[in-house]
């Protein structure tokens, strides 16, 4: 590997630990610099911006999620069932790494102009996985009345909303639980609930 992609790769993997061990706040420049043991005007080497090089962090974020995706749904699966499987691990996945998951989608850099060395803006990485969910969605076919687009939207608003709220113990609070922690059965309840709602009866 040439030495610039080396040092490149090694600012973003000591981003990515940053942000799953200590939270989004501690992604400064200088800070990541520090621990990638480079002078703190380094990354502006590789990454004109801090968003860019936020931008290249949140992008591996997105890949581990395609990849929890890719081992959650089985693709010999009913749609439906897979659609339930790619919520629970797009839900779980925000649970054990909060930090990335909000960097992920942070309008500043879904929107932006934000590129890392010249890569395509970080909303291209989540692309492919919301046209999973409208791919599934499609193939379920019990909606005619309402494009397979808008229910997706629908379907990920609330995963999002599950995700976002559970995490602040809302949920379980809601519930009247006393354990507000997340719990399996609970979650694909409110998984199989959602999907139910949105695509109708099976």
């Amino acid at each position: 590997m040439h030495a610039e992609d080396s040092l490149r790769d090694r600012l973003v993997d000591v981003g990515v630990d940053l942000v799953l061990t200590e939270g989004v706040s501690s992604l400064g420049l200088r800070e990541i610099a520090r621990r990638a043991g480079v002078s703190h005007g380094a990354p502006r080497r590789y990454f004109p911006t801090h968003q860019a090089l936020l931008s290249a962090i949140a992008r591996r974020g997105f890949g581990d999620l395609a990849a929890r995706f890719a081992a959650a749904a089985d693709d010999g699966a009913p749609p439906r069932a897979q659609l339930r499987a790619l919520a629970g691990a797009y839900v779980r996945y925000a649970q054990e790494h909060p930090g990335m998951f909000a960097l992920m989608f942070r309008h500043d850099l879904l929107r932006g102009e934000a590129r890392a060395a010249g890569g395509p803006p970080l909303r291209e990485a989540s692309l492919p996985l919301f046209g999973r969910l409208v791919e599934l969605v499609a193939r379920c076919g019990v909606r005619r009345d309402v494009p397979a687009e808008v229910i997706a939207v629908a379907l990920w608003t609330n995963m999002h909303g599950v995700a976002e709220l559970w995490s602040r113990g809302s949920i379980g609070l809601a519930l009247d639980e006393e354990d507000t922690t997340p719990d399996d059965d609970r979650l694909d309840l409110l998984i199989a609930t959602i999907v139910d709602t949105h695509l109708g009866d099976a």
